[in-house]
């Protein structure tokens, strides 16, 4: 059974201490839980093989294999470093994040360059990425909620087919940052009451992770920081000289790469360099709330000319001219604009407009699953729930940047852990008799 919420109307306690008391201790990993993980992997690893998705397609010399990402990848196992994100010898790079190009470019250097044999072992990886983010939701949910609906949250994650599909289809850091940000919000809620500098470390090792993995991810961080802090000063804690190590140890996470993006481009770049394209993709005159692919260099020979001949710094900066310059002339259609991304990012992208189907279910339950978490997130801060505070900030700092730029059903990926989450709390909460019913009856 779930616990009561908290009573505003109990003063002989400080809402902090109430909050103690109602949270669940942490003990060890049920068996149920601990089953799921490897249950959940082999389903996925199964279906890579059954459904044949190491088969990727061969069109514009294997570029799907991976996209900009595996592109980096073959030049790391080629020998020629982190570079070139479109071919052709278009030298050293920053256009994509680090972390998930070495492991493409590993792959490679073990089971070959965009084979099939390597395409398996990714999507593998995938796969266990995915299932071990089971134990993240779990503990969130156990921490926040109790203990049947962090089983029940568990199993959502682990049994869900959609999950699946971004494990055993996508090369890409789709079911990392989703792990990463899981146990970032995890630790986030423990330093509440943690007294030591432990979890500050903690903190910190994985924000710099999580950068090097996707930077979107940042948007959440001063928020989750914050309100980590917040929650400690109501219990007397203090924070100052953890929140200094904190950001102490995630700038040395993440100093080697950025002293090498400046040894390599001659000034400091953080993380990756390719925001003005990104930019641009979604703020051009061709735009209606969602990506204009046809400007990639990848699929545009002109544009491809111009990186090459620019260097990827000039033409980020010369891309992100063009889309501030559409910008400035079409404020009230980027208003316009905005808004419909704002909508795509919780509802998902509508089909193309030659579609032959009648009615796109998958954005109808997309949609369904974005109300219902919502609800969920509005419902736990009315009832004070533990870390209800962060599941609200989480989801309205992270997609920021989309709604500026393009949406993407797996943009939204990396947060849904939370999200399920709040949506078995709701459907936990459907049907309960409330004390007023009671009393009524």
């Amino acid at each position: 059974m779930n616990r009561p919420a908290l009573q505003d109307d109990d003063n002989t306690k400080p809402p902090d201490r109430l909050a103690a008391m109602v949270r669940p201790s942490r003990s060890a990993l049920p068996k149920s839980v601990f089953w799921l993980i490897p249950v959940s992997f082999v389903i996925q690893v199964t279906l890579v093989g059954a459904l044949h998705q190491y088969r990727m397609r061969a069109v514009e010399d294997h570029f799907g294999f991976g996209f900009e990402m595996g592109r980096v990848g073959r030049s790391i196992a080629s020998g020629d470093g982190f570079a070139n994100p479109y071919g052709d010898h278009t030298g050293l790079s920053a256009w994509e994040p680090p972390i998930y190009p070495y492991l493409i470019g590993a792959i490679f250097k073990v089971f070959g360059i965009y084979t099939y044999a390597s395409a398996g072992a990714l999507l593998s990886i995938n796969s266990l990425l995915a299932s071990l983010t089971t134990i993240p939701v779990f503990r969130i949910a156990q921490r926040t909620f109790d203990e049947g609906i962090a089983v029940w949250s568990a199993r959502a994650w682990a049994l869900n087919p959609y999950v699946w599909y971004w494990s055993i289809h996508w090369i890409w850091d789709t079911t990392l940052t989703p792990l990463i940000l899981a146990f970032a919000f995890l630790i986030a809620l423990e330093l509440e009451d943690s007294p030591g500098l432990r979890h500050w470390v903690l903190f910190g090792v994985l924000w710099g992770v999580a950068a090097l993995a996707n930077p979107a991810s940042l948007a959440f961080l001063p928020f989750c920081g914050l309100w980590a802090w917040w929650r400690r000063s109501r219990r007397g804690l203090p924070s100052f000289a953890g929140a200094a190590l904190s950001s102490l140890v995630f700038f040395l996470v993440l100093s080697p790469w950025l002293i090498r993006n400046y040894e390599v481009f001659g000034r400091f770049v953080f993380i990756r360099d390719d925001f003005g394209l990104q930019l641009r993709l979604g703020n051009n005159k061709f735009s209606d709330g969602m990506l204009f692919a046809s400007l990639q260099p990848n699929l545009n020979h002109p544009e491809f000319e111009n990186f090459k001949r620019m260097g990827e710094l000039k033409y980020e900066a010369y891309c992100r001219q063009r889309a501030f310059d559409w910008i400035g002339a079409h404020r009230s259609q980027f208003a316009v604009i905005s808004l419909k991304r704002f909508f795509y990012y919780w509802n998902g992208v509508p089909r193309p407009t030659d579609s032959v189907a009648p009615v796109d279910f998958r954005s109808s339950l997309f949609l369904a699953s974005s109300v219902l978490a919502i609800w969920g997130a509005g419902r736990a801060v009315r009832q004070n729930r533990p870390g209800a505070g962060l599941f609200a900030g989480l989801m309205l700092t992270y997609p920021l940047v989309y709604y500026f730029v393009f949406p993407h059903a797996r943009y939204r990926h990396p947060i849904e852990p939370e999200l399920f989450i709040l949506i078995v709390f709701l459907l936990s909460e459907t049907g309960k008799r409330t004390p007023r019913s009671i009393a009524e009856c």
